[in-house]
């Protein structure tokens, strides 16, 4: 089981030194990774089922709070918790997240990707909500053809995105391709983790049957694609408070990582959760 920690940023703000300083401490206390969530745009009324977003929540650009963050740690993994992939132009993204991973020297390894929830959010960007799934599914191909394509060029021609004999460089640090996780809590982003993704990431307030339903349907539909379903990483959110018993739980539902948000709103109280954790779990650097 691996660990991780979600620094939120509307609610922690963009505060260099703060944003800073909570990933040194979470690096030394041992975490796998730092995540950081994205909207691109609010707008008064936007919600997510009964939940309302005021529009004044901060929202920095995450790959950019997380290139900012590899200049001033060492080793912790960089990660979204979700990136919305359809109001993203590909062939821009690849080279973005490309020249991340070049500068961090290999950390920008946890990217999770979803579809977004506000349709006015999609209609701020030009896209159309209802086919954002299938615009989704051919970024992630647009991706890993520009990461693994050679000096000669790669063409694609598809729905949404079209061009021929195109080179993107830098590559990602030492591999041909980034990992690219699923997220979302709905049957569809289960089956896209499947089919396309190295990892299932789901959130949402689902019951453990639903949870569960989910999990294996990822699995199945990585072998109807003819993918190891063994490959397929497992992501959920997690208490800081929780216990070994806990993980152990999780464990046995086949999650292999945990993201954990802090509960205090102030820097020291989350470095105390967070030292506190890393003591619980054994993660502090030896």
């Amino acid at each position: 089981m691996r660990f991780a920690i979600n620094y939120s940023t509307p609610f922690h703000g963009a505060d260099p030194d703060r944003m800073t300083a909570f990933a040194r401490h979470a690096e030394d206390c041992g975490f796998e990774a730092l995540y950081v969530p994205e909207h691109i745009v609010l707008y008064p009324g936007a919600k997510v089922g009964p939940v309302e977003f005021p529009p004044s929540l901060p929202y920095p650009d995450p790959l950019d709070c997380l290139a900012f963050v590899a200049a001033g740690t060492r080793r912790i993994l960089l990660g979204v918790g979700v990136l919305l992939l359809p109001y993203h132009h590909p062939v821009i993204l690849a080279k973005r997240l490309a020249t991340i991973d070049a500068l961090s020297k290999g950390r920008m390894r946890l990217l999770t990707v979803g579809l977004g929830t506000l349709p006015g959010e999609a209609e701020a960007v030009g896209v159309d909500f209802g086919s954002r799934g299938r615009r989704a599914d051919e970024a992630i191909d647009v991706l890993r053809l520009l990461w693994g394509g050679g000096e000669d060029g790669v063409s694609h021609q598809g729905e949404f995105f079209a061009f021929d004999h195109l080179t993107s460089f830098p590559k990602p640090h030492g591999v041909t391709r980034l990992p690219v996780h699923v997220g979302g809590s709905s049957r569809a982003a289960a089956r896209r983790a499947g089919r396309r993704g190295d990892g299932f990431f789901p959130g949402g307030a689902l019951d453990a049957e639903e949870r569960a339903l989910q999990w294996e349907l990822a699995r199945l539909s990585a072998a109807e694609a003819g993918r190891d379903p063994e490959a397929l990483e497992y992501t959920r959110w997690g208490s800081i408070g929780m216990t070994a018993d806990d993980a152990e739980a999780l464990a046995a539902q086949g999650v292999t990582r945990v993201v954990v948000n802090p509960m205090s709103p102030e820097l020291q109280g989350q470095r105390d959760e967070m030292s506190a954790f890393a003591e619980r779990f054994g993660l502090l650097p030896g």
